[in-house]
């Protein structure tokens, strides 16, 4: 006995029927004659929707889904979610393809981040400019190949990573605006003879303490 998806049984030269029901079909055989199938259906995540509709407000352009299933519930799917283009029934190898194909298409300056949670998903995480692997289902291979864990099994805690990112990049970039300038100031000071060497030493912790303070805000993120 035998059973797996319809190239499986093409490959085998099994005729069979071909199932166009949504949801992920398992073809059987036994001895060689198709013996039937059987329909696997997913249900979209209540928070799916709402994670897409983020993304999109937070300046993602481009939504695509890269997916082994069929075309029809992969299509239905992304109609479902407004997803803008779909990739279906592919092996891993496929998968890392239509990444670099993406990546390829990619303006100046932006960068492709990939969220899957699958073994099937560890190359494309790899090799996708941001990784994003769901610690709770997510394989073991997956996270490892990831460059970001998010510890919540909820696809809406990817815009939210995004958020926490933007606000503490420009936190960084605060920081450094902010101690570069003190320092410069402190510079033109001594070298006009209005700061000593203890008044030097003394704004130089004071900016190290306010941008440590400044820091902490990321502790306190509150999304809208």
């Amino acid at each position: 006995m035998i059973a797996g998806g319809d190239r499986l049984l093409h490959r085998e030269r099994i005729a069979h029927t071909d199932c166009d029901a949504v949801g992920t079909t398992v073809y059987a055989a036994v001895d060689g004659v198709y013996a039937g199938f059987v329909v696997v259906s997913d249900e979209l995540k209540p928070e799916a929707a709402d994670a897409i509709a983020s993304l999109r407000d937070l300046g993602v352009s481009r939504i695509a889904m890269l997916t082994g299933d069929n075309h029809t519930i992969a299509a239905d799917t992304a109609r479902r979610l407004n997803i803008d283009e779909v990739h279906s029934q592919l092996l891993p190898e496929e998968k890392v393809a239509v990444i670099e194909r993406l990546q390829a298409e990619l303006p100046a300056g932006r960068k492709l981040a990939f969220a899957g949670d699958g073994i099937n998903d560890a190359p494309v995480l790899m090799r996708a400019d941001v990784g994003i692997a769901m610690g709770g289902i997510g394989s073991d291979a997956a996270i490892e190949a990831a460059d970001v864990v998010l510890m919540e099994d909820a696809v809406d805690r990817v815009p939210v990573s995004l958020e926490v990112a933007h606000r503490t990049r420009r936190i960084v970039r605060e920081n450094i605006v902010f101690a570069m300038g003190a320092k410069a100031l402190f510079i033109a000071l001594g070298a006009a003879g209005l700061a000593g060497m203890w008044m030097a030493v003394i704004g130089d912790v004071g900016v190290s303490l306010l941008a440590v303070l400044n820091a902490t805000r990321t502790l306190r993120f509150v999304r809208p």
